[in-house]
């Protein structure tokens, strides 16, 4: 086996496992213009409610006093 071989192998994985739903949303966004928005929008609501949690998380961690603050937690400084 050399090393052209690996990304070879790499490359088809890729190209025909991993991006078969790119695929998909490619060839649907050719069909109908507001299910390809539909699902961006489904996208894009899921990546608010994580970070709205994510943030309400920090916020709940950093009540409970849980984050060293001094000085020396970042000794870079």
């Amino acid at each position: 086996m050399n090393w052209k071989n690996f990304f070879e192998g790499i490359a088809w994985l890729f190209e025909n496992i991993l991006f078969i739903p790119y695929e998909g949303l490619r060839s649907l966004q050719l069909d109908s213009w507001w299910a390809a928005n539909l699902v961006s929008w489904i996208f894009l609501l899921i990546g608010l409610i994580a970070s709205i949690y994510w943030i309400y998380e920090l916020h709940l961690s950093d009540k409970r006093g849980e984050e060293k603050k001094d000085i020396t937690a970042h000794s870079f400084l």
